[in-house]
């Protein structure tokens, strides 16, 4: 009969052997996946570089070409494996990374060079900072007077059109899609004959907030370009929002959206050519949200 001590001694050299497989397991891995233009000699390999949906997960799949249609499919976490009942290692470390991304669109600002690039100047609402921001909705719809007064010293007043881009709840969703989109709704409207205010950018910014925007103005149509919340599958989503004739205090039932703007979903340039179309039936029908007729 196998004694107590002579148990424990069969257990740690089991385990000894299991954490020298990983390990080796890992460290070829890092090698043999550590190409150009993810790193160099030592570097880690960036995890979040590789396409999720392509990723062959599962050992010996019985179909690998169905498997990968259905990956294709969604940026959701399916066909993963296991071990025992954890996840494997890569997969772990990939949802930390995409949450790590996630957490660092909402908390980082839109570089100063973005703005100096795009010409944009740069107000705030009410909230001091990302904190304030995150618990306090109702003070990121709103300006104070000085920030009110500012907007209509700087900007074309009663534009047919007014544009902002705001950080919302992704500054990487404006740096990576807000200049591309504008640049094409502007196209867009100079084709149609459409006048345009003057662009700005409002930081701390809720959805609502443009219809402050459009009472300061007095717009006809008010456009915000503004960042999605993020999620694990991307950090870098953006939205359209556009309202006609908005007042504070309307339904969010009159506001019309295009949403997913990124490059996993609608790209840029085409997003903006599809709202510069928007807007002129907005203009045409005098409507916007759940009366207007697309």
């Amino acid at each position: 009969m196998i004694s107590e001590k002579e148990i424990k001694n069969i257990i740690e050299q089991v385990l000894k052997e299991m954490t020298l497989n990983d390990n080796a397991e890992f460290k070829n891995h890092s090698i043999n996946n550590c190409n150009e233009p993810y790193c160099k000699d030592e570097e880690v390999p960036d995890i979040t570089a590789v396409d999720i949906r392509k990723q062959l997960l599962v050992p010996n799949p019985q179909n690998k070409e169905r498997y990968l249609m259905l990956k294709e499919a969604t940026p959701a976490r399916v066909g993963i494996w296991r071990a025992g009942p954890r996840y494997k290692t890569e997969t772990l470390l990939r949802f930390r990374a995409d949450h790590a991304v996630a957490q660092d669109a909402v908390f980082t600002y839109v570089s100063e060079e973005f703005l100096e690039e795009m010409n944009l100047f740069s107000v705030s609402t009410m909230c001091k900072d990302k904190d304030e921001y995150l618990t306090r909705p109702d003070l990121g719809r709103r300006f104070d007077e000085e920030t009110k007064k500012l907007i209509q010293e700087k900007c074309k007043n009663n534009p047919k059109v007014q544009i902002y881009i705001s950080d919302g709840l992704s500054s990487t969703a404006i740096e990576a899609n807000a200049k591309d989109t504008y640049l094409a709704i502007i196209q867009g409207l100079k084709g149609y004959g459409i006048d345009v205010g003057t662009p700005f950018f409002v930081k701390h910014g809720r959805v609502p907030a443009m219809d402050a925007v459009s009472e300061i103005l007095g717009a006809e149509v008010t456009v915000v370009l503004i960042g999605e919340r993020p999620g694990l599958a991307t950090g870098e989503s953006m939205s359209c929002y556009m309202v006609y004739n908005a007042k504070v205090g309307i339904p969010e039932s009159n506001r019309t959206v295009v949403s997913n703007i990124h490059k996993g979903g609608i790209p840029a340039v085409e997003a903006g050519a599809h709202i510069a179309d928007v807007i002129k039936k907005i203009l045409e029908q005098k409507a916007s949200g759940l009366e207007l007729k697309l």
